[in-house]
């Protein structure tokens, strides 16, 4: 790994999509939008806000129309949804929504499993969908999951993530985000899945987005920013997690990833304290700790103050 870091990162919160897509009791509109609220104060440029899948799959997101109106557009803060169809990307757009992602995945089982479809057929419903977002000049992001292992297959071959995020880019994805689902990932896997990716796009066109199950999504983020890679996603308080992939912790903590990147003299231009704010919020409307460590260990030290 390069000794040499980039001067800055963008981080990406996801919390209140994909942290909160995974809670069994649901979150009240209000609370969802002021949890949004606390993290736009935070300072963050980039927020997955909601997601327009099936109420009916997803009902703790049912909500999404209401979400984007009580949480509207704001300037330098990109709202992100999630949309998996047409359908969903009518919704979107109905909502005043300018920025979209689509989601697959390197292996077929979990792509089987969690969306109902193969990989291809998943591609194939996506092209709609970065048809009309390149008409309409919205902002089009692709995730790929299980880039590291998957639950049922095990471990999943890099040329494969590859090939899947290529076919993002074809269709016109301004950013891939790169997913270790199941938290499986090492630091030398990483900087192998991040070379080849790098040989064929432009590394700042890659994002990352990883799970902390087994404890290695910082010492992940750190091979990643030696490969180049300045794009990371996290869950504030570190919460979320994937009914299809069992044994899945959840996202990498906000907090944690920016007290790293603030201790590394790494800009992100987002406030620790304010991350805390919105993620001790979250433990409230939750009813339990969540488990981000820099949160559980109170912020910085004493010696630091929060930024």
């Amino acid at each position: 790994m390069s000794a040499v870091l980039p001067p800055r990162a963008r981080v990406v919160e996801v919390g209140p999509r994909d942290g909160l897509q995974n809670e069994a009791g649901v979150v009240s509109t209000a609370d969802k939008v002021r949890y949004l609220e606390l993290l736009a104060a935070a300072g963050f440029t980039d927020l997955e806000v909601t997601s327009f899948v099936s109420p009916k799959a997803v009902p703790q997101l049912a909500d999404a129309a209401e979400v984007c109106a009580a949480f509207p557009e704001r300037p330098g803060l990109r709202r992100i949804a999630l949309v998996p169809n047409e359908k969903g990307m009518e919704r979107a757009l109905a909502a005043g929504i300018r920025a979209v992602a689509v989601f697959t995945a390197a292996s077929e089982s979990f792509t089987r499993a969690n969306i109902r479809m193969t990989i291809a057929e998943s591609l194939a419903a996506f092209r709609p969908v970065a048809a009309r977002a390149q008409r309409e000049g919205v902002w089009l992001r692709g995730y790929v999951s299980t880039a590291f292992g998957c639950p049922y297959e095990g471990a999943v071959p890099p040329a494969r993530v590859v090939e899947v995020a290529a076919h993002l880019f074809e269709m016109g994805a301004a950013e891939v985000s790169i997913g270790d689902t199941i938290g499986v990932a090492v630091p030398s896997q990483v900087t192998e899945v991040v070379g080849l990716l790098a040989e064929r796009f432009p590394v700042g066109r890659l994002a990352m987005h990883f799970h902390d199950t087994r404890g290695t999504a910082l010492a992940n983020v750190m091979a990643a920013l030696g490969a180049g890679v300045t794009a990371f996603d996290s869950a504030a308080g570190g919460v979320g997690g994937c009914p299809y992939a069992p044994g899945a912790g959840g996202n990498l903590a906000t907090e944690d990833l920016v007290y790293l990147l603030d201790g590394l003299g790494v800009e992100c231009g987002v406030r620790l304290g304010g991350v805390l704010e919105a993620s001790r919020f979250l433990a409230g409307v939750l009813g339990r700790a969540l488990p981000s460590k820099v949160l559980a260990a109170g912020g910085a030290l004493a010696t630091r103050p929060l930024p």
